[in-house]
């Protein structure tokens, strides 16, 4: 990164944090263009789960990366990063400035850190991984992984399917532990023009985060969150391995509409499994020693985060 890079604002944050609303109170000032960071917004067909943003606050300012694929297809780290580094270009070309607003923090390391060299997805092994996990479960594999790579089976639940099988798929690819590649210099860690700066909007109090979180669960599903699953599955082509389906909440609602619980449970499950990813997020927020800390629980957080915006693109 050179000296003269550009300052770009980066608003990021656990969910219910208010990124949305510090977003738009900034879009309201200035020429902005907001590009997501977020990996369930790219989905089509999957909007009351993903709380993404409605007509009127997307007609505030353009939106990049929301419905940009089909739940049936994947979207990697690799493309955000491309497709992110492309679309600060051009919104700058324009005269406009760029502002990154999301919550998914793989994205933001992909887009600033570079990519490890890892193996792509193998549609044969994880067939294989789902066999052994159906007959043994995951807490099976949990500990298989524990064997042979601890320090990424540490950081993992037993029950966190996804991240198992990509991390026992790794090693069965190419024989090394993801730990290790992880820790490897990255391949394309290549230059760019941009000096990307992380304002984390973060709870002084988690209680009140995580009582935001039981609100806005509770507020999806009055608004038809479980129609919309149910939608998504009668499509007929869509099932839960698929990452779009691994989205948080959609698993519980599925699951609920399977007859595999009941109301109350889909509903305490969907509650307990956002607070887990929001304790993730904070976790990478904060090993994050360059971002500038807004207390989303503040009365005026929503002003704290615009300030600090205006003051990076003022550098």
């Amino acid at each position: 990164m050179s000296a003269s890079a550009l300052p770009v604002a980066c608003l990021l944050g656990p969910t219910a944090s208010g990124k949305t609303a510090a977003a738009l109170a900034f879009a309201a000032r200035h020429p902005v263009e907001i590009v997501s960071v977020d990996s369930a917004l790219v989905y089509r067909e999957m909007d009351i789960g993903t709380a993404k943003p409605n007509a009127e606050e997307r007609a505030a300012a353009p939106h990049h990366l929301i419905d940009i694929i089909d739940p049936a297809d994947t979207y990697s780290a690799a493309q955000f990063r491309a497709d992110a580094l492309r679309l600060v270009g051009e919104i700058v070309a324009r005269g406009n400035v760029p502002l990154l607003v999301g919550g998914t923090m793989l994205y933001y390391k992909a887009l600033t850190q570079g990519l490890n060299d890892l193996p792509t997805a193998d549609a044969d092994v994880r067939a294989t991984l789902d066999a052994d996990a159906a007959r043994d479960g995951w807490p099976a594999l949990h500990a298989r992984l524990a064997a042979i790579d601890p320090q990424t089976a540490a950081r993992l639940a037993p029950n966190d399917s996804q991240r198992i099988q990509r991390a026992l798929e790794i090693f069965m690819l190419s024989g090394q532990p993801m730990s290790a590649l992880l820790a490897a210099p990255r391949a394309q860690e290549a230059d760019t023009p941009y000096r990307f700066v992380p304002i984390a909007l973060e709870p002084s109090d988690r209680a009140v985060l995580h009582a935001r979180i039981a609100a806005r669960f509770d507020a999806m599903l009055a608004h038809g969150f479980i129609d919309e699953v149910r939608a998504l599955r009668a499509r007929g082509d869509l099932d839960l391995s698929m990452p779009s389906m691994r989205c948080v909440g959609y698993r519980q609602a599925w699951e609920y509409l399977d007859g595999a619980t009941r109301y109350d449970e889909m509903r305490d499950k969907g509650i307990f499994a956002t607070r887990q990813l929001c304790k993730r997020q904070l976790t990478w927020l904060r090993a994050m020693p360059e971002r500038i800390v807004v207390d989303c629980c503040a009365r005026d957080a929503t002003e704290r985060a615009v300030a600090a915006v205006e003051r990076i693109i003022a550098l």
